[in-house]
């Protein structure tokens, strides 16, 4: 009962929490992107305090060390909540991140999106939209931003079997950037369904770069989902979370 009152009013909060930074996510728009990114995130940074405060949910980081501070990073992701899409920008350098279209159209949510220059694709389009994901996420890297994809897709609960697409390995390949592979338990504490916000500390782990030159997308999708589902075992034990072996939560 104590968690359904809290989640309701984290929730509560961070309702309160955009309305407050609406103004800041329609004109922020118009400042220089690097003041633009730091400001619109504010609100991110709201809600990692809403959730610690509310709902104690804390986190602790892992590898940092093998993130390049100057940028250019190709982050492929474990995606399980909306925690880590806060987390993520104020842990990158100007990340660009790859996300579904429909996310823009969002009223004021989807004005501060755009701001911030993600790689919007619509994901019904196919080959169009690897190759928009293959021409701006080059961009983006030859520029120092990092960029985020979760190859997965979408949020996946603890305990779902994986399903990595090859995308992110595609841009791998084309632009010979380094993997960085990050797992992350969010979704043991923070669920994609439901509504209940368990107290506890959030993992996120960030892996050794994945070296990419001379390996084909293939194989470098293989070791990226590898070296996640083997480090998510280890972080769901830590939390009682299901395995892979035991279906989904």
């Amino acid at each position: 009962m104590l968690t359904w009152l809290r989640t309701a009013l984290f929730a509560l909060a961070a309702t309160l929490s955009l309305l407050a930074h609406t103004p800041i996510l329609l004109a922020g728009r118009f400042l220089p992107f690097e003041r633009r990114y730091r400001l619109l995130f504010s609100f991110g940074r709201s809600i990692l305090w809403l959730a610690r405060v509310i709902t104690g949910i804390r986190h602790e980081v892992e590898g940092l060390e093998h993130l390049d501070p100057t940028g250019g990073n190709l982050v492929l992701a474990k995606h399980q909540s909306t925690w880590e899409t806060m987390f993520l920008p104020s842990t990158l350098r100007f990340p660009a991140f790859v996300l579904k279209r429909e996310l823009l159209r969002i009223p004021v949510f989807g004005q501060g999106l755009k701001a911030i220059e993600p790689i919007a694709i619509d994901r019904a389009a196919g080959r169009k939209a690897l190759a928009e994901i293959l021409r701006q996420g080059s961009a983006a890297l030859a520029d120092g931003r990092d960029v985020v994809i979760f190859p997965e897709g979408t949020r996946r609960l603890p305990g779902t079997p994986p399903n990595y697409r090859i995308g992110g390995a595609m841009l791998a390949e084309r632009s010979g950037a380094r993997v960085i592979p990050m797992a992350v338990d969010s979704g043991c504490l923070w669920p994609k369904k439901g509504f209940r916000m368990r107290p506890g500390t959030i993992h996120v782990v960030f892996g050794p770069p994945i070296e990419t030159e001379g390996r084909t997308a293939n194989e470098i999708n293989d070791a990226t989902q590898e070296w996640i589902e083997a480090t998510q075992e280890a972080l769901y034990a830590r939390h009682g979370c299901p395995t892979h072996a035991s279906g989904p939560a």
